[in-house]
């Protein structure tokens, strides 16, 4: 079961909801592979709102590995992500606004938000 105040999402693919979370090692993990310094550097990085499709691989293999999946960058690129790139970049997307994303907000939607991570395409 998906815990959002653990900041866990799910990444949905082959039909089944794949459990994800930011852990403390998940964030150090991609601290290194976006070649940043800290956590608001890393949290910027991800709101500047240019995600490539290996950046979106990056961000759900370390979601996944940090809810306890040992699953590679690879297997990642090669599942069946349930709604396609806009479902994989959707949950891309929930995960960081999980771990980044203001509580306040959360509690009361009529606070204005400045910066979020980016969104998927609208077809």
């Amino acid at each position: 079961m998906i815990n959002r105040y653990r900041g866990e999402t799910a990444l949905m693919a082959d039909g089944q909801a794949l459990p994800m979370r930011l852990t403390l090692g998940a964030l150090a993990e991609l601290e290194h592979a976006f070649a940043v310094d800290s956590l608001p550097a890393l949290g910027e990085r991800f709101a500047g709102g240019k995600l490539s499709a290996r950046d979106v691989t990056r961000i759900l293999a370390a979601g996944l590995r940090g809810a306890g999946s040992s699953v590679s960058e690879d297997q990642v690129a090669s599942l069946a992500f349930d709604g396609g790139l806009n479902g994989a970049i959707r949950a891309a997307i929930d995960l960081l606004d999980a771990t980044f994303g203001d509580p306040a907000r959360e509690a009361a939607p009529e606070v204005e938000v400045t910066s979020r991570p980016p969104q998927p395409p609208t077809a």
